[in-house]
C-alpha cells in the first residue's frame, strides 16, 4: 500500500507543476510529440513485435491519454485494437509502466473507466518531460502477461529518444 500512495504523491506533485514551485504564470506548457515522432513510436514497438514473431497493435497516446498515433499488424487480433489503448492511456494517466499497474495497489482501480491495468505499456519520458505513453497487445506473456508486449512498447520509446534528448 506504501508504494501506492508514494505513486498517488507523486501524481499529485505532478500534476500541481509550476503552480507548486511558486511560479505565477497564467499558463503551462509542455512538450508533445510530433506526428512522425509518435508514429515512429508505434511502428518501432509493433516491429520489434513483429521480429519476434508476433502480431500486435501499438497506441501511442499523448499525455493526457488522448490517441495520437497506431500501428496494427494485418493478422493481430481485432482485441488488440482497443487494449494497446487502454494499456497506453493507463501508463500516461499514471506516468508509470502499466506492468507496475498490474500489482496488488491497483486493484481499486481496475474498473476505471478506459483504461487497462495490464502490463505491455510504457511513459514515454525522455529528458524530464512526459511526452505520452505507448501501450502494446497481442504477444503472449513469458513470464507474466505482458512482459513481450512491454520490451516492444520499450523499442518504441528507444526508438525516439535519441532525438528527445537532443531536441532544443
Amino acid at each position: 500500500m506504501k508504494r501506492f500512495q508514494r505513486c498517488a504523491a507523486a501524481l499529485l506533485l505532478a500534476a500541481a507543476g509550476p503552480a507548486a514551485a511558486g511560479e505565477d504564470k497564467p499558463y503551462v506548457s509542455a512538450r508533445l510529440l510530433s506526428m512522425d515522432a509518435a508514429q515512429a513510436v508505434a511502428r518501432a514497438a509493433a516491429e520489434a513485435c513483429a521480429k519476434k514473431g508476433y502480431q500486435v497493435s501499438a497506441a501511442v497516446v499523448d499525455r493526457a491519454g488522448v490517441l495520437q498515433a497506431f500501428v496494427r499488424h494485418p493478422l493481430a487480433g481485432t482485441h488488440t485494437v482497443e487494449v494497446a489503448a487502454a494499456k497506453a492511456r493507463a501508463s500516461a494517466s499514471f506516468q508509470v509502466p502499466s506492468m507496475m499497474m498490474a500489482q496488488e495497489e491497483f486493484v481499486p482501480l481496475r474498473h476505471a473507466p478506459g483504461i487497462m491495468l495490464l502490463g505491455g505499456a510504457l511513459p514515454i519520458r525522455v529528458g524530464g518531460h512526459m511526452y505520452g505513453a505507448v501501450g502494446v497487445s497481442g504477444a503472449p506473456g513469458q513470464k507474466v502477461l505482458g512482459d513481450i508486449d512491454e520490451e516492444c512498447a520499450r523499442a518504441g520509446v528507444e526508438a525516439v529518444t535519441e532525438a528527445l534528448e537532443f531536441a532544443e
